[in-house]
């Protein structure tokens, strides 16, 4: 009784600040705020901290599947949300849907950046160091302070890979985009709890748990953005992913989903969900 107690009073807490009008309005801001100054903080952080590495558990385990992580937990929260708010199959896909598009925003836009890479890259092979002993370096062979050879042009960054070589070519960050949408993407799908408890909405221990899940996965998101600006700083690379994230976000949420609900777009999270349609 206890912890049911706590979960209502926190849960209540997280839904009253995430469907603030305030907070809704600004958040995109904050996110923006971060990617753009972020890097700053690589003057000031440990380069022996354990976020350093990238090896870390949390980029293992989190980062390298996140949009899988978000699928999981935000669309169990709209899925339980919609068929518990209305009963209605249909209703419910169609709210599952938004997150579908974004998948294949995701997908796209992976594709799209390895063609660019491809497109903009070179195949080369970093130079020995005893190569270079001529030149007054004494790095070892892979460091990439050492000197590259171009070997030739006309190949592709898995054949490069392939054969153990370096590919360079111009880059937009996966990471930053991904971070930036999910975050965006939770706090949107998440806003319409509070109205929904509001509304005299049946919150369970399963749904507020959910609800709690994904507020959590939101604040690793933001976590995870941080340390990779702070100690991975790409400042071009990792700006342009940020800036991609948030126009999809913009786009979708702010563009096409405000359009009425129906065969061509899903609407907006809650749209159908608290009176008919």
């Amino acid at each position: 009784m206890f912890l049911y107690t706590l979960l209502v009073l926190v849960t209540n807490c997280a839904a009253r600040i995430l469907s603030n009008a305030s907070f809704r309005r600004h958040f995109h801001l904050l996110l923006s705020g971060l990617v753009l100054f972020g890097p700053a903080l690589s003057l000031w952080v440990s380069q022996y901290s354990i976020f350093a590495n990238r090896g870390q558990y949390l980029y293992r385990a989190f980062l390298q599947s996140g949009w899988g992580w978000t699928c999981v937990f935000c669309g169990s929260f709209v899925f339980l949300l919609s068929y518990c708010s209305r009963g209605s199959l249909s209703v419910t896909l169609r709210h599952l849907s938004r997150l579908a598009v974004a998948a294949a925003m995701w997908a796209g836009f992976r594709r799209g950046m390895a063609a660019l890479e491809n497109a903009t890259g070179s195949c080369y092979e970093p130079l020995s160091a005893d190569a270079t002993l001529g030149l007054g370096s004494g790095g070892a062979p892979g460091d990439p302070d050492l000197p590259l050879l171009l070997l030739r042009e006309g190949e592709d960054k898995a054949s490069c890979q392939v054969a153990g070589l370096v590919w360079r070519g111009y880059e937009v960050s996966e990471d930053a985009f991904l971070l930036c949408l999910c975050a965006l993407l939770i706090a949107e799908e998440t806003a319409v709890f509070g109205p929904y408890l509001a509304l005299g909405g049946s919150g369970g221990a399963p749904l507020r748990l959910l609800f709690l899940f994904c507020v959590a996965l939101l604040g690793l998101w933001l976590f995870l953005l941080l340390c990779l600006l702070a100690h991975f700083p790409r400042f071009p690379t990792q700006l342009l992913g940020g800036a991609l994230g948030c126009l999809g976000w913009r786009v979708l949420y702010q563009g096409w989903y405000r359009w009425p609900p129906g065969w061509l777009c899903p609407g907006r999270p809650g749209v159908g969900l608290f009176t008919a349609d």
